[in-house]
């Protein structure tokens, strides 16, 4: 499985003008977070199924632009009122000019973009669940439906949603969701940005029904949450250009990892290093694959437990590649008294020789590093 389905409900056309000595440059791009999710998947070699509406006028543009950059489009054709927007860079500041939402879906769009993304999803086997360009596109409940009927034809689900949108796919259940700490704020879940609450809040959510849940914390590192416990994982703070974005192509490499065939707890190191080098570039979704590989390699993971709710992460936490395995591959049942399995660490089996790697790796005097996400 090398491939993703991304249901996409309304990319958005968008327009920005730039400087470009005394003269002004305009681009064009598809946008939103399904086309940024996208774009980063197709940068770490995974193919892209997007299903989308394309709305009025900038419809057909929109589809050319989506297969110029290497998607296959299933595109429910329809007319209206399109999501689009106009920004001006060219101050240094991004300057809103102009920006539509777009008009919500009928009864019969919604019906053949639903039918759309079932095919392509069942078909490709891993479906990321994106949310609308405006709040009104599409109910609410269309998520609930949408990962109840993927996951009973045996696809895997990952959502990146919020609100309203993620109660409803969380009563379906889902296989990982990503949420950022913002988000869980806005949305009642927690109270204040401390580890405590927002680890609080991941086990209400594995509860709800998400298997594993992903939660970025501005320039605090990245949580991960599944039946194994807790990881948390740092990147190296970036000198960021962009913030918007980050945590798309975090999603991204996530299922980039998935597809490859990695547990989520691997995949999660694809996708931290992709949101790092994401804010450092102007073009959102966007990163070389093997930039992308390289930064992997210094970000820092540690296993926490209850009692490490509140500590304050110890010096010297990067570990080696072969470390990050180790602490990101849950250890298998060892009943049957066999020689441990590369990559158990030394909570499960003192003698397991990837965990003594792990430890011999860490950096001593190294500040740690923190997720720019």
């Amino acid at each position: 499985m090398n491939e993703v389905t991304i249901f996409a409900p309304s990319p958005t056309l968008t327009i920005t003008v730039e400087e470009r000595g005394d003269d002004a440059e305009i681009h064009l791009h598809a946008g939103g977070q399904g086309v940024w999710q996208a774009r980063m998947l197709r940068r770490l070699g995974i193919g892209v199924r997007m299903c989308c509406t394309l709305t009025g006028e900038p419809g057909p543009i929109l589809r050319h632009l989506l297969e110029d950059e290497g998607f296959a489009v299933s595109g429910v054709e329809r007319p209206g009122r399109a999501s689009a927007y106009v920004h001006d860079r060219r101050g240094g500041e991004r300057r809103v000019i102009a920006e539509t939402e777009g008009e919500p879906l009928s009864r019969h769009d919604l019906d053949e973009l639903y039918g759309a993304t079932l095919r392509e999803g069942l078909e490709a086997g891993l479906v990321i669940l994106s949310g609308p360009s405006g709040e009104e596109s599409l109910p609410a409940d269309t998520y609930r439906r949408l990962a109840s009927d993927l996951r009973e034809g045996g696809a895997v689900v990952v959502v990146d949603l919020a609100g309203e949108r993620l109660e409803a796919a969380l009563a379906a259940g889902v296989d990982v969701l990503k949420v950022s700490h913002e988000e869980l704020l806005d949305d009642g879940r927690i109270d204040d940005a401390s580890s405590e609450s927002v680890r609080a809040a991941m086990r209400e959510l594995r509860s709800e029904g998400a298997e594993t849940v992903i939660v970025s914390r501005a320039s605090e590192p990245l949580l991960l949450l599944d039946a194994d416990g807790f990881l948390e994982i740092g990147s190296p703070r970036m000198a960021a250009v962009e913030t918007r974005g980050a945590g798309d192509s975090l999603t991204a490499g996530v299922a980039a990892g998935m597809a490859r065939g990695e547990a989520p707890r691997e995949a999660v190191l694809t996708g931290a290093a992709a949101g790092a080098l994401n804010v450092t570039r102007h073009g959102l979704g966007t990163g070389n694959s093997e930039t992308i590989e390289r930064l992997r390699e210094t970000l820092s993971v540690r296993a926490l437990d209850d009692d490490s709710a509140g500590a304050e992460p110890s010096e010297g936490a990067r570990v080696s590649p072969e470390g990050l395995a180790a602490l990101a591959r849950p250890p298998e049942d060892d009943a049957g008294g066999d020689e441990p399995r590369d990559g158990e660490t030394r909570e499960d089996d003192p003698s397991a020789e990837a965990a003594d790697a792990a430890e011999a790796d860490r950096t001593d005097g190294q500040e740690r590093r923190e997720d720019p996400l």
